[in-house]
């Protein structure tokens, strides 16, 4: 997050004082920014020329969590000691307490796992080329099926993460991220 601030004056009927010019208070749909660095001279002109000052902050950007992650912190928002919810949840050898502080302090979004097209090319000639497509079985739930097709499909019975590439032993195949969730099954 940026130390560094805008100050502004505005006065009780909306309007900002316009500090390039000191020329008065300019409603705030002017083009051009009515704003210092210097605290100090927002807090003079609120003192001797009315109104009120206005601080801008970088807003911080939230933290990437997984769903654990975010549990955790979910759990430390409602605890009357959130540090020590925290810190008795993890163990800080990579640092993970201080993301997870991070995220209890400036907000965070759960990160999604990737997902994965996978499937075998068979070989052919290049305008025959097929391919040997894995699905999730709906009549064996649990399992994989193969689908031979001349072009690999989307959806979101096809899309597999690395844990579940891992768990079906489909890390020989090749494999194509998905940016979508797909269709149904």
């Amino acid at each position: 997050m940026s130390k560094e601030k805008l100050y502004a004056v505005k006065n009780d009927e909306g309007k900002y004082w316009d500090f390039s010019a000191n020329s008065g208070f300019w409603s705030s749909k002017i083009a051009y920014p009515t704003t210092t660095i210097y605290k100090e001279l927002a807090e003079q002109v609120a003192d001797e020329r009315g109104g009120h000052v206005v601080t801008f902050v970088e807003e911080p950007k939230k933290v990437a969590l997984s769903e654990e992650q975010a549990e955790i912190v979910k759990n430390a928002q409602n605890n009357d000691y959130p540090a020590t919810e925290i810190s008795g949840s993890t163990d800080d050898s990579d640092g993970v307490e201080k993301l997870l502080m991070n995220a209890f302090v400036n907000g965070y979004t759960v990160a999604k796992d990737k997902k994965y097209l996978v499937y075998k090319e068979l070989g052919g000639k290049q305008k025959d080329k097929l391919f040997a497509q894995a699905y999730r079985s709906l009549i064996h739930p649990g399992t994989i099926s193969w689908d031979i097709t001349n072009e690999v499909k989307s959806g979101s019975c096809a899309q597999f993460t690395e844990s579940e590439i891992e768990h079906y032993g489909l890390q020989d195949c090749e494999k194509e991220e998905v940016t979508d969730d797909g269709m149904g099954c």
